[in-house]
This record gives structure tokens, sequence and C-alpha cells, in this order.
């Protein structure tokens, strides 16, 4: 599965069937300017299995309901910045997968005022809010997050009709199905005899 994080929102919040039962994720960051912290994407991500469920009709299910098991890979480049720089970082930081790309731009910091609007039309920016780490220092401001794979958007291999960041996740993905497949088709254990069980 290939997703933008836009896309990846509407996804987890509409419980849509396309999130459901594939083998490993590729979310393409890139270019997120932000305007929100994501962190509910990230708890998609991570969910883990825990139990299955035997249906009377149809196949069995999983809980959660609506995840992906397998492995997952982040694509992020220099224009990916605030949230931008958020979301790979917290992507990073829960042990979700690798980052594959260009190191963010590193303008994680947010504002909730702003001065008034400029008599040609323009506007300010003043941040008010500054991030730091649970460690207690200040992080990703002005040096952004970098990739665990660096990557370059070669404008070559693009005018080609390559992405080759892109290509870089889909390899990695794979390896890392390979080494790490996702469980199988879950089988149900033989149906207990209640009756078998009382008479002893």
């Amino acid at each position: 599965m290939f997703c933008k994080p836009e896309q990846l929102r509407h996804l987890a919040t509409r419980n849509h069937a396309g999130f459901v039962g594939k083998e490993a994720a590729i979310i393409d960051e890139r270019f997120n300017g932000g305007g929100d912290i994501a962190d509910y994407i990230i708890d998609y991500l991570r969910r883990p299995l825990l139990s299955y469920w035997n249906m009377r009709e149809g196949k069995d299910i999983t809980t959660p309901l609506e995840a992906i098991f397998g492995p997952k890979v982040m694509i992020t480049n220099e224009m990916a910045g605030s949230g931008g720089d958020a979301l790979p970082w917290m992507f990073r930081k829960t042990g979700i997968g690798p980052l594959v790309g260009k190191r963010t731009w590193g303008g994680l910091v947010g504002h909730y005022t702003n001065p008034s609007d400029l008599l040609d039309g323009g506007f300010t920016g003043t941040p008010n809010l500054a991030f730091y780490n649970p460690n207690g220092t200040w992080d990703v401001e002005n040096h952004g997050v970098a990739p665990d794979i660096e990557v370059e958007y070669e404008p070559k291999a693009v005018l080609a009709g390559h992405d080759p960041q892109l290509e870089k996740a889909v390899e990695v993905v794979l390896e890392l199905l390979k080494k790490n497949p996702v469980p199988p088709e879950p089988r149900h254990p033989p149906f207990p005899n209640y009756h078998a069980i009382a008479q002893h």
C-alpha cells in the first residue's frame, strides 16, 4: 500500500476497506507542509496483532480489525516541514520503520496567534510553540529529520520516468517483508467438544 499522509488520514478515520489486508505500507510524506501534528496516523500505523476471532460465517477476523501488520517505510524530502518534520520524527521514535529519502527542512515550530494581515494582502507568522523531546533537548528545528537511507531525487532519473526515492522504499519494504513476513492467514484451533468434557 502506498499513500500520502492525507490519504492515510482518510483511510484511518473513515474505516476505508483499502486500509485492510495489505502486507506492507509505504507512506510518502514528501512535500508535507504540516499544519497538523498527526500522531493519530502513528497510532494507526503501530497497531499490533492482538488476537483472532472465529466467525460463524465468513473468514476469521483480527483485533484490531483494521491494521497493516507487516513492515512500513516512510519517504521524506527536504520540502516536508513543520508537521512534515513531526511525522517522520514520530515514525522513527516509535520504531515503526526506516525513513528513506532526504532530510526534512527543519521547521518544526508552531503558532496559535498571528498579527493582523498586512496592507498588501500578505501576513507574517510568529512562532510561539517550540518542540523538544522527552530527554529534555530541543530537537528538529533548524536541522530536520535525517533519513535512515539517503536517496537523492535525481532529475535525470525523474525525467526518464523513475522515482528513485519511491523505488528505494519499495526495495527496502520488500526486503523487510522477506525478513519479517506478515502473520499467516488465521486458522482456528479445533472446536472444543463441551459435551464430551461435561461427561468426564
